[in-house]
């Protein structure tokens, strides 16, 4: 298991948010498209924020939480190796070490998947990961919470996500989480990530359509150079 409390460093000086985003640049000298720029912007601070905590701790249910708002948010980001760089850069630009973070993430999620035979018992299960009482509070915590429940319960079609999204919120108490906080940050979560991804359809649907007309003028203008 990946040790979580060694996953943030401690930056050699107190740096600004100018700073970060000189760094995140630096180490991400790509354009990003508009639709992703908003992720990458509101990730950079937060990061940025969380790294001037001294009571915050990286955990596994906040490296769950990052990967589900990075992987939710990035959904149809091209070209996928920039979309693979993305999140490191993001990180490493704030003191954190993001493929630590995606590894501790995605280890935890297959244990858990493959160790807790039902929802009931997911609380119990994740009581090594509570929020100590002293301990930073994130609202990807929250998420990954979430995202730990829409695992264990796999491919089954009951319960619906709105009902995970409730037993994560009577979850919270046990795990050392603020319950109101948690209810507000999910349900904040799941309407922007539903209105991403009607943006990410749309987007898709205008360059099919864009792809079409410009597969249409060519074919036409080879048939007119033809005749």
């Amino acid at each position: 298991m990946v040790n979580a409390n060694l996953l943030c460093t401690q930056l050699a000086d107190r740096q600004t948010i100018a700073d970060s985003k000189r760094a995140f640049h630096q180490t991400f000298p790509h354009v990003i498209a508009p639709l992703y720029r908003r992720l990458a912007d509101e990730l950079l601070v937060e990061l940025h924020l969380l790294s001037h905590q001294k009571a915050f701790q990286t955990n596994a249910l906040f490296a769950i939480g990052l990967n589900t708002v990075f992987n939710t948010f990035s959904a149809g980001y091209k070209p996928e190796e920039q979309r693979q760089m993305l999140l490191p850069a993001l990180c490493s630009s704030n003191g954190f070490d993001g493929d630590a973070l995606t590894a501790l993430a995605n280890q935890t999620v297959e244990q858990l998947k493959g160790s807790v035979k039902s929802l009931d018992a997911v609380g119990d299960a994740l009581k090594s990961h509570a929020l100590p009482a002293d301990q930073h509070y994130s609202r990807m915590m929250a998420i990954g919470l979430d995202t730990v429940l829409k695992a264990v319960r796999g491919d089954a079609e009951t319960p619906d996500n709105e009902a995970l999204q409730a037993q994560a919120v009577k979850l919270a108490d046990d795990l050392g989480l603020p319950t109101a906080k948690v209810e507000k940050d999910l349900n904040l979560y799941r309407s922007n990530s539903e209105r991403m991804q009607q943006a990410v359809e749309l987007m898709e649907e205008t360059l099919a359509a864009e792809r079409r007309k410009r597969e249409k003028r060519d074919a036409e203008s080879a048939q007119n150079s033809a005749s």
